[in-house]
This record gives structure tokens, sequence and C-alpha cells, in this order.
């Protein structure tokens, strides 16, 4: 039994191990490829630092790179909703008939 502990620990050890650090431009990279697939027509990723991220809502934050230090926030611009999912236009008088 003490060797299978042993084992699991060991494993856990290696695998740990094997964590790589996260480039900040190849994660945003991801989460753009990430966005577009869902056809946000218009948004902003910003790679800032940790400090400036406790300043932003947590919402915003869709990422965090180089060991904790960094973190990438998304903001989508205007309101533009993804194709398709537009409401339709309201129609706020009725058109005007010429009568003779």
């Amino acid at each position: 039994m003490k060797r299978f502990a042993l084992a699991i620990f060991c494993c856990s050890l290696a695998t740990s191990a094997f964590a790589e650090i996260k480039d900040c431009e190849e994660l945003k990279n991801e989460i753009e490829v990430k966005i577009q697939a869902k056809a946000v027509p218009s948004y902003t990723l910003e790679i800032i630092t940790k400090e400036e991220a406790e300043k932003h809502d947590i919402a915003m934050v869709v990422g965090s790179c180089e060991n904790g230090t960094k973190a990438i926030i998304y903001q989508k611009n205007g309101d533009d909703q993804p194709i398709g999912t537009q409401p339709p236009a309201s129609v706020d008088q009725p058109a005007k008939v010429d009568q003779p």
C-alpha cells in the first residue's frame, strides 16, 4: 500500500513539473478564435498587468498568463449582437396612406 501511495505522489509531482507557463499572445490568439466562432462583430482583447486587472470588473477577465502576472480582459464594443440574434426593428408609427 505504501508503494502505491508513493507512486501516486511521484506521478502528481511529475505532472506539475510539466505544466508550462502560457505565453500571453498565444492565449490571446486562442481566446480570439473562440470569440470569432461566436460571430461577435466588434470586441477588444487587451493584455494588462494583474494590478490593472484588479481595477476592472472580474467578469471582464477572460484569461491569466505568464504565471499569473498578467491578465487578458474582454470588452464587447457597442450594442452590436452576434449575427442572427438582433431583435426585429420596431415600428413606431403605421405608414400613412393618402386617400383621395
